[in-house]
């Protein structure tokens, strides 16, 4: 040990993972960094694999949305585990993930099967939330604005959103669907051209908080229509911009601490059944934090 110091010689760990079969390394896919629930996501979950002494692998993939496009590269690692903010983007690449025969853990995927788990957020139950809202407030013209048709958590947020106003149709004209692709500028967009089409909604919930936030600014900038006393704006995620004073937004918050925790307690049953398909699906209720672009005069 002495002459070990001396040399400052450090342990090889490969002969060890040849021989065990486990590297303790997680593969850990991020993707769609530039929207802050991603990126406080990653840092949340980073620093819980490091605290549980597992070796994190970064996997870089250009989808925002789902890790389809990890597939070839994680299959070429000895890695123990997946864990990643990204969701399972079809059955098929579900099937493929499963026959690496590797603990996958994922955020908000609907697409499930043997080695694969999700942590979910209630986006279903958000969406009844966010038409409750508007039905108390009175809406008569609202929007929905979706995300990408392969974003599950949209598709959820809408099906509940859409079911509860449906069930009160006589309350309101009928909802108009605009789609963005989760972005600022594709918010922004979606209601100036909604505007310039002579729309006078007054009601607006958008699938996530960077399009709403381009929603606010659009409805400053491309119309006469002031928030909250003539249209009201709900988002999803509460990133830091929905707090900011020029914002003001009322968002849902999918709880990361919370999604991370339960990921964690997936992943470490996961690797103590390794022999063995495991599957979970854990949802985590979104909380629902008020601001200013839901608090009308009315």
């Amino acid at each position: 040990m002495a002459a070990a110091a001396t040399l400052g010689y450090r342990p090889n760990r490969i002969p060890g993972i040849m021989l065990s079969g486990r590297s303790h390394m997680v593969g850990v896919v991020i993707g769609g960094l530039d929207n802050p629930f991603y990126a406080s996501a990653l840092e949340r979950l980073a620093i819980a694999l490091r605290q549980a002494g597992l070796q994190v692998l970064l996997v870089q993939v250009d989808d925002a949305l789902t890790l389809d496009s990890a597939l070839d590269q994680l299959a070429s690692y000895r890695i123990d585990a997946v864990v990643t903010s990204l969701a399972v983007g079809s059955q098929s690449v579900a099937h493929a993930f499963s026959e690496l025969q590797t603990p996958v853990i994922c955020f908000n995927s609907s697409f499930v099967g043997p080695w694969i788990s999700t942590v979910t957020s209630n986006n279903y139950g958000a969406g009844q939330t966010a038409a409750e809202i508007f039905l108390k407030q009175g809406v008569i013209h609202p929007v929905w604005l979706a995300g990408p048709a392969k974003n599950a958590a949209s598709r959820a947020r809408a099906d509940g959103f859409c079911d509860t106003l449906e069930k009160a149709s006589d309350r309101f004209d009928k909802l108009i669907r605009l789609r963005g692709d989760d972005t600022y500028q594709s918010g922004y967009n979606a209601i100036c051209r909604l505007l310039q089409r002579g729309a006078r909604p007054d009601g607006i919930f958008s699938s996530n908080d960077m399009m709403a936030c381009g929603v606010l600014d659009a409805l400053r900038e491309c119309g006469d229509l002031r928030c909250p006393n003539d249209v009201i704006v709900l988002g999803y995620d509460n990133i830091p911009q929905a707090a900011w004073h020029g914002y003001d937004l009322t968002s849902f918050d999918q709880r990361t601490d919370q999604m991370v925790t339960v990921a964690m307690d997936l992943l470490n049953e996961a690797l103590q059944t390794v022999d063995h398909p495991f599957s979970q699906t854990r949802t985590i209720n979104a909380q629902l934090i008020e601001r200013g672009s839901t608090r009308t005069s009315k």
